[in-house]
């Protein structure tokens, strides 16, 4: 079984090394600069319980040919939401008809912009919930947990037997809309990160920031009632009660989500690792999300137009926001 790694960025690296670490055939293709530096270092993911695997440059498969998903059995996409149309339509004319597509991107519409243009191929939504650091040096890092969730296919059961052979925790979901919304609302702190400029894990242990998330989720959670999707429970809480257990103050906080808090402190979301690189950011794709289901519902979501707001801005003049001027400025949007 052949597997390619479409935009070998954090995710795809992280995936595509874990699984190549494991012994199982797995092409990158890559852009120049990372092609570059994993030539150079080799390939090393770690996480944070301590695992750390390297992958030799001369045992990597990498290529900035795009034929090279020719003849792969499975493409993971893993390039920006922005990309997904260009990416579909480079696809389009060089894939084999049994290749199975898994997005595994942020957002919500990135399936059906593949099925649009790839009609007649198998593609199937999938979801990261765990952060990835790229440390440079051909490093990446995870920094919290979660487990893969991949939509439910009957040609999936070799793959999963693979995921599960290099140690992921894979799970097979028949309703992956209730799943990326739950991760979308975890993701929404990503925005928040990035404002801080602060390590997810010491940006999640000041209340005020907390508190900033909890109003952009109950937004969220208010418009998702009204349309009637219920998000599952990706984590040890409810999504619901998601803002009512981050707006506690910080003792009792700490006591009740010590898993929540079981973050590595080189942690970060991938939304301030793009403004630091100065490139353009998800945020579209994350909080537009929610104004985009505010706009069919005929409702407002100021606070995550808000957060759109400051964070394209950030794009272009970073600024590093304290917990209290932020908070301020959401409550008044």
């Amino acid at each position: 079984m052949k597997i390619c790694i479409y935009g070998a960025g954090s995710i795809g690296c992280y995936l595509g090394g874990r699984l190549a670490a494991a012994g199982h055939d797995v092409d990158f293709i890559v852009r120049p600069k990372i092609q570059q530096q994993l030539q150079q270092y080799g390939l090393t993911v770690s996480d944070y319980k301590g695992m750390r695997q390297t992958v030799p440059a001369n045992k990597l498969q990498l290529s900035q040919d795009l034929n090279t998903a020719a003849n792969a059995d499975f493409i993971f996409v893993c390039v920006k939401s922005a990309a997904t149309e260009q990416v579909a339509y480079e696809l389009k004319d060089i894939l084999k008809k049994d290749s199975i597509i898994i997005s595994f991107q942020n957002g919500l519409g990135n399936v059906g912009i593949l099925k649009q243009v790839l009609s007649g191929h198998t593609i199937l939504e999938g979801m990261v919930p765990f952060n990835v650091a790229a440390l440079g040096n051909g490093v990446f890092h995870q920094g919290t947990e979660g487990a893969l969730y991949v939509k439910s296919h009957p040609a999936l059961a070799e793959l999963e037997t693979t995921f599960h052979t290099a140690k992921f925790e894979f799970k097979l979901e028949q309703n992956m809309q209730e799943i990326q919304w739950a991760k979308l609302l975890l993701n929404l702190n990503n925005s928040v990160n990035a404002l801080s400029q602060l390590p997810l894990k010491q940006q999640l242990s000041i209340r005020a920031y907390r508190q900033c998330l909890a109003m952009a989720q109950t937004e969220a959670l208010q418009l998702l009632k009204l349309a009637k999707i219920q998000p599952a429970q990706l984590t040890a809480v409810p999504a619901q009660v998601l803002p009512k257990l981050l707006s506690l103050p910080n003792f009792i906080f700490n006591l009740l989500s010590k898993k929540m808090l079981a973050i590595d402190p080189l942690a970060r979301s991938s939304m301030a690792d793009d403004l630091m690189a100065g490139r353009a950011t998800e945020i579209d794709w994350i909080n537009g999300e929610i104004v985009n289901l505010a706009a069919q519902l005929n409702r407002q979501a100021p606070i995550n137009t808000k957060l759109i707001q400051l964070i394209k801005q950030a794009e272009n003049t970073a600024k590093a926001w304290s917990a209290e001027e932020l908070k301020k400025v959401l409550e008044t949007a």
